[in-house]
């Protein structure tokens, strides 16, 4: 079973934007998915809803994602997830040291998003120097996808970005841009992968180099 922690101490950057398209992702490739909240606002669990919903009023429209909440303290990991092919971890924002133990413990992928803004790059550095301690990420158990995301377009201020996280060893993957339809499928429980129109289409193009990583 693979599992995929989508995670960054800083709260705003678009976990949970990740975590659900990569869902979709992973469901529209005819797998069995399990999308985990663990954080508590539940905005995944509230996609799921919105999702299944969708699914009841048109049949066949969505692929089915089963949603696990994680949100409560010693929930994670805890449910039944025989005969699921991936599972999705949206993670919380706020992280504990405690807290990011027991997530990175879970997956093999962890995928951090970061935003174009020097408060976002600077608490994710601080969350990256967080995690490198941990015993799984030190003996290279748990592989680390940084993704700028939200780009408007190529500033300086984004150049600036990627060459401090290049030397901190952490380059950035692949960037996403900044784009009103993800919003527009959040609300209706659906993602990128499960639409086959060109905006959708031009979209996914952006998250290959991700993609081809945690495959």
């Amino acid at each position: 079973m693979r599992k995929i922690l989508v995670l960054n101490s800083k709260g705003g950057c678009g976990k949970t934007t990740l975590a659900t398209n990569l869902a979709s992702h992973f469901a529209s490739l005819g797998q069995r998915v399990a999308l985990a909240d663990a954080d508590k606002q539940k905005s995944s669990l509230g996609w799921i809803k919105r999702r299944d919903k969708a699914i009841k009023a048109a049949p066949g429209t969505l692929a089915p994602i089963a949603g696990l909440n994680w949100s409560k303290s010693g929930r994670l990991g805890l449910d039944k997830t025989s005969g699921i092919d991936t599972v999705v971890i949206d993670g919380p924002g706020g992280l504990r040291s405690e807290q990011a133990k027991a997530l990175i413990a879970e997956a093999a992928e962890i995928v951090v998003p970061v935003l174009p803004s020097v408060f976002d790059w600077e608490a994710t550095f601080r969350f990256l120097s967080l995690i490198s301690e941990i015993k799984r990420v030190r003996k290279g158990k748990a592989e680390i996808h940084i993704v700028a995301n939200r780009m408007i377009r190529k500033s300086a201020q984004q150049i600036i970005m990627e060459e401090k996280f290049a030397r901190e060893g952490h380059p950035v993957l692949c960037r996403l841009a900044d784009r009103a339809l993800y919003s527009k499928l959040a609300a209706e429980g659906a993602g990128l992968f499960d639409r086959r129109d060109a905006p959708s289409r031009n979209l996914r193009i952006q998250w290959t180099p991700l993609l081809q990583a945690i495959d």
